[in-house]
């Protein structure tokens, strides 16, 4: 399967790269990684052009990467620095090297043309730096699944009822109906569900006593992060779609990049508008919120096993499949650009 390389995917936290070489493949490409001297992370393709090994099976030898074989060494910007037993060294030794940004804790790779990698299109949230809200960084979810299942799973809120019903959802919002915005640059879907019951997410991160009003807004970006902004108020205050700061809100962030075509991790975090300064506090939301995509977990694998086995059965699509189908449409004419730039 394709994958969109002229794009930032994540590569993980910050907090996972230290002077020890890190191996990642991101769509279907092995990279190394590691955290040179100067604190700079550099990204190389993890193959040595002598014999093919994975540089990742060599070592670190201060600012090089020294190959496990014959010990050919490379720098940062992929340059063959020494040969052992020769001082000529070879004009075509060279190592394919990833435009790399580290911003807000996150670590990004470019995986595509270098020329065309733009740090000013990397995603970001104005939140990041609001000191009235909190950033918490959680896991690395790793899901045997295509990654085009994953993220059009996250401009998806009808789900929420069926896959979530004791933790993100209820029955209250099954027949609500979902709207969708495909005009912009962002997909989104979003739906209010007004005077319910809390969800059992706020039951016990809320304490919300009565009922609430609580929206969900799904954001799709390019080509596969998704941020859901989720929250509730209680009923009495009937508050605006504007005035959603006044409720506790949450930003669940999902960075989902492709492994392979049977491989996807997302890396999530979430940021939040209450319990700003309580380390416990975020610690229950991961717990709350690691049960959740858990949920997602499963049904995205069984679908995936169901789709390996059956390329032949078509998809019956229905009103929620808005949002997906305008995605998949974006992402196909991505590649569609890709493929004739190539």
């Amino acid at each position: 399967m394709a994958f969109v390389e002229n794009a930032w995917y994540v590569a993980g936290w910050s907090r996972d790269f230290s002077q020890e070489l890190v191996t990642r493949t991101i769509v279907d490409q092995d990279i190394v990684l590691f955290r040179k001297s100067s604190s700079e992370i550099v990204a190389l393709a993890d193959c040595c052009p002598h014999r093919l090994l994975p540089l990742s099976k060599g070592k670190r030898v201060g600012d090089t990467v020294q190959c496990g074989y014959h010990g050919m060494t490379f720098d940062g910007t992929g340059q063959c620095v020494r040969v052992p037993g020769q001082d000529n060294l070879p004009s075509n030794a060279k190592v394919r090297t990833f435009a790399v940004v580290e911003q807000n804790g996150i670590v990004w790779v470019w995986m595509g043309d270098k020329t065309q990698a733009d740090p000013t299109t990397i995603f970001s949230l104005p939140q990041f730096a609001d000191p009235n809200w909190h950033a918490h960084f959680g896991d690395a979810l790793k899901i045997d699944a295509y990654y085009l299942n994953v993220a059009e799973n996250l401009v998806d809120p009808a789900h929420v009822s069926f896959v979530h019903p004791t933790t993100l959802g209820n029955a209250a919002s099954e027949d609500v109906p979902v709207e969708v915005s495909t005009d912009g640059d962002v997909i989104t879907a979003w739906r209010w569900i007004r005077n319910a019951p809390p969800v059992g997410f706020f039951q016990q991160f809320g304490n919300f006593s009565g009922h609430v009003d609580r929206w969900h807004y799904y954001h799709l970006h390019l080509p596969s992060t998704a941020v859901i902004d989720f929250g509730s108020a209680n009923s009495a205050d009937s508050i605006r779609e504007q005035d959603r700061d006044s409720g506790v809100r949450i930003f669940a962030i999902h960075f989902v990049t492709p492994v392979d075509s049977d491989r996807t991790i997302d890396y999530w975090m979430h940021v939040r508008n209450t319990a700003t300064n309580d380390d416990s506090a975020s610690e229950l939301m991961d717990t709350l919120l690691r049960k959740a995509f858990h949920e997602d977990v499963e049904i995205l694998e069984a679908i995936h096993r169901s789709e390996k086995r059956s390329t032949h059965r078509q998809q019956v699509r229905i009103a929620i499949d808005k949002g997906p189908n305008a995605y998949r449409k974006r992402i196909n004419d991505l590649l569609q650009v890709e493929a004739t730039a190539a």
